[in-house]
């Protein structure tokens, strides 16, 4: 089993926040930038759709980390460390953007003429939810569900979390039993069910629909990262993987506009189709060399990579932030001063990630890590025998090791 950081990877990550930032920002790029949203209003329309990019990303990252660590044999004990390390992934921000919001709701109530008009839906139990990252598996759309927007992901990925230690086992049998061209056809069916709801419906969101995205795409890059560890491409093969990324990015970009002038039939979000490349994409990126791997793999991408869950989850507080500052001032994006207070805007939410990044989700993690003995190496003799003691054990049941950390980030 391979390990160790896959950058391009990291750098898609970027790739796939920004266009869900945009998705939301749409309405003021329509007041600042109507020209510039005009032209890109294709791929914007279907910025929802780099939610499932992330869940796919999700499930390839925990399975190449943790299959040979965990598929084995089942562990309480490993699934349960496992299951911690995720809450120190994203439970830091996840925490501080959930009580931002709320403290923005009360900051409304009580400045101004224009409360916010979601304070209905912060009840105690709905805030119990919100905390256990649980609150949208009590309903049937994920609209509404969360007091940060972008949460609901967070509540479906735990979902998955929580499921991986008895799908792990399983993919690690069929890694073992299956060649890698065949598991590449598996995750490719196990990412279709989203799209054959929505062929069957016509529409991408329905009751329940939260539901089949993150589990079959979640299984989908696992299978992924299951036979990218069987894979042995040569230097040549990398090459020609790099550049078939190249062509599946610039498929997924020709598609949405096709998609956007010939609309199937009956289907109203046929873009939603895109789905079916992500999984060729993922894979392509991850053995592939040159081109746009290595693009993805510059240090701007790959930082960009590493805030953009801080990206993700902020943004939206950012909007709803501006939104109100408009209504509150009776401010407009209009002419040359609309495109410097998107700017502004854009610019904002961008530090504002940065800063959770460094203040919040690297120590907050270090922080829960080291609580079960997987932080960074003590150096003091009391530290050294516990360690010695083999009373602070990796997932691994190593006294020292523990998992390289990947930068292309689940959560």
């Amino acid at each position: 089993m391979r390990s160790g950081e896959i950058k391009a990877l990291t750098g898609l990550r970027i790739v796939a926040a920004v266009w869900v930032v945009l998705f939301h920002f749409r309405p003021l790029l329509h007041d600042a930038a109507p020209d510039f949203l005009d032209a890109l209003t294709p791929v914007l329309d279907c910025g929802a759709q780099g939610v499932d990019l992330f869940f796919i990303l999700s499930g390839f990252v925990l399975t190449w980390n943790y299959l040979d660590r965990m598929g084995g044999s089942w562990s309480t004990r490993a699934t349960l460390h496992f299951l911690w390390l995720r809450l120190a992934r994203v439970w830091p921000v996840y925490l501080v953007t959930l009580h931002l919001a709320a403290l923005w709701v009360i900051f409304t109530l009580h400045v101004g003429h224009v409360p916010s008009q979601e304070i209905d839906s912060f009840t105690a139990i709905s805030y119990v939810r919100q905390v256990l990252l649980v609150q949208l598996w009590f309903q049937p759309f994920f609209d509404n569900s969360s007091w940060d927007g972008p949460a609901w992901s967070i509540s479906a990925e735990w979902l998955a979390y929580i499921l991986f230690g008895l799908l792990v086992l399983v993919i690690f049998r069929m890694a073992r039993a299956t060649r890698a061209r065949n598991l590449i056809w598996l995750a490719v069916a196990a990412s279709l069910p989203p799209v054959v709801s929505l062929l069957v419906t016509g529409q991408f969101y329905t009751p329940w629909s939260w539901l089949p995205r993150i589990v079959m795409q979640f299984t989908a890059g696992a299978l992924v990262a299951a036979a990218v560890s069987r894979l042995q491409p040569t230097d040549r093969g990398r090459r020609a993987a790099g550049y078939a990324s190249l062509l599946l990015i610039a498929g997924v970009v020709a598609f949405l506009y096709w998609s956007d002038a010939h609309p199937l039939h009956g289907v109203s979000d046929t873009g939603g189709l895109v789905d079916v490349l992500f999984v060729p994409l993922v894979m392509t990126l991850a053995i592939g060399t040159s081109s746009l791997p290595a693009l993805l793999s510059t240090r701007p991408m790959v930082y960009g990579g590493q805030i953009s869950f801080c990206l993700y989850m902020v943004h939206e507080l950012a909007h709803t932030a501006w939104i109100w500052t408009a209504e509150q001032f009776q401010l407009t994006m209009v002419a040359n001063d609309g495109k410097l207070l998107l700017a502004a805007v854009l610019a904002i939410t961008f530090v504002a990630a940065a800063v959770l990044y460094h203040v919040v989700e690297e120590p907050g993690r270090r922080w829960m890590r080291r609580m079960v003995g997987d932080g960074p190496p003590q150096t003091d003799a009391h530290s050294a025998a516990h360690l010695a003691s083999g009373k602070l054990q990796s997932v691994d049941g190593t006294q020292e090791g523990r998992p390289k950390p990947i930068s292309a980030r689940a959560g």
